[in-house]
């Protein structure tokens, strides 16, 4: 298939359910470095998006529970699976930042094409950091 032929032109969001989503935005934004893509409320509800900066086209929507049901989710959408994989040029650099920011960082490990570590958000959602080596 070309892109052409493709349905879709790109990945948008990735939801990621929260419980506050002013403290969501801080941790995303003043701990891993995230930029604020979208955040406006229209009919009541509140469209929080994050991404990476130079990516605004990909990014989280970080979403406010409302249900019961939802709530017990937060943390634990994927079922203690990582819920995203983010590459950086410097492991060491990342992990050094969450560490002084009291961030929870473990599994750190070096196989043959990459370096890469495993932390939680601040809800327990399992984040990949993977630094890809020269092949």
């Amino acid at each position: 298939m070309t892109t052409d032929d493709a349905l879709f032109s790109a990945i948008g969001r990735m939801v990621v359910l929260v419980d506050d989503a002013d403290e969501a935005v801080a941790f995303y934004r003043d701990v891993l470095g995230f930029a604020v893509l979208h955040d406006y409320v229209a009919g009541g509800y509140r469209f929080l998006h994050v991404g990476l900066p130079g990516q605004e086209g990909v990014g989280l929507w970080l979403m406010p529970t409302t249900s019961d049901r939802q709530r017990e989710l937060v943390g634990g959408q994927t079922g203690g699976q990582p819920l995203l994989v983010l590459y950086t040029a410097d492991l060491g650099v990342v992990a050094k930042r969450l560490r002084e920011q009291g961030v929870r960082v473990w599994d750190e490990r070096e196989d043959p094409d990459s370096r890469s570590l495993h932390f939680a958000d601040l809800y327990g959602n399992v984040i990949v950091v993977a630094q890809l080596l020269a092949a």
